[in-house]
């Protein structure tokens, strides 16, 4: 449930920051007559997003156990890739995502109600897909039956509606680039699971093989049905029976990507950049 509740609020808090900094920057600039058509961008965004999901959800039930484990196990690797992309991308530019913002706004404000509205769909948009994609293969993952990792996507969504609120009343600040950071690093855990559950799918699809070569069986020391066994599975989707392939997908995966991702920025870099707005600035 805590892994799912990170999604949450992860994916959640980026969307909220956008969505504060296109309100804020409208209301600052005395332009509220704009505040219309980006509501309706941002519904539309929020309603593909949750179309998209119902799609993953009832149109996998239609299909054969082979089909539905192929579609999850495949869905599961684009999602690690989107997200993966999706946290280098944010630890890159989280620093500048407000001056960014308000150029395309800017641009979109000169163009009329039409780009205003393709703007606020654009930067919501995105962000909703990728929350639906992920949250989908993350909770199919991690479920054990129980309306538990939905419950904690929904709290983590929740979570950050309420922080994104208190930003734009300038009632809470925080460092965002470590928050992103950090928040980055555990959801590259939580995706190395996601990977490696999804490459399990095909070998259940019979599209990969090795399907009965486990790397160990612990499952005597740490039974799945147990409460350790399941917060391990909950936050890591640990499975105390892997296949060989599941290691080796897992290990290739989260020791590089996290050894890249917390390397610190090289100083020649970060100089040859124009200087930006501090990260604490009230959005």
């Amino acid at each position: 449930m805590f892994a799912n509740y990170l999604i949450g609020l992860r994916e959640g808090l980026e969307a909220s920051l956008v969505v504060c900094i296109l309100i804020a920057y409208l209301v600052k600039t005395d332009r509220r007559d704009a505040l219309k058509p980006i509501w309706i961008g941002i519904a539309i965004a929020v309603g593909l997003a949750l179309g998209f999901g119902c799609a993953l959800e009832f149109g996998s039930q239609e299909l054969t156990f082979e089909a539905q484990e192929a579609l999850g196990g495949s869905l599961s690797i684009i999602a690690v890739g989107l997200v993966t992309w999706m946290v280098f991308w944010m630890r890159r530019t989280a620093r500048h995502l407000k001056a960014d913002l308000h150029g395309k706004l800017d641009a979109a404000l000169q163009m009329g109600t039409g780009a205003l509205v393709a703007t606020a769909f654009l930067a919501v948009g995105r962000e909703g897909l990728e929350t639906s994609l992920f949250v989908w293969t993350s909770v199919r993952a991690s479920s054990d039956g129980t309306e538990g990792p939905l419950i904690g996507v929904l709290l983590g969504i929740a979570t950050a509606v309420v922080l994104g609120y208190l930003f734009y009343r300038g009632a809470l600040r925080i460092n965002l680039a470590k928050f992103f950071t950090w928040t980055g690093a555990m959801l590259v855990v939580v995706a190395a699971g996601v990977l490696a559950y999804g490459f399990h799918d095909l070998q259940e699809a019979d599209f990969l093989p090795g399907l009965t070569n486990k790397a160990f069986d612990i499952s005597e020391t740490i039974p799945p049905d147990s409460w350790y066994g399941t917060l391990l599975k909950g936050v890591f989707n640990f499975q105390p029976d892997p296949t060989v392939l599941q290691v080796v997908v897992w290990s290739l995966y989260l020791v590089p990507t996290l050894a890249f991702f917390l390397a610190p920025s090289r100083p020649g870099k970060d100089r040859a950049k124009p200087a930006a707005a501090p990260v604490r600035e009230e959005v």
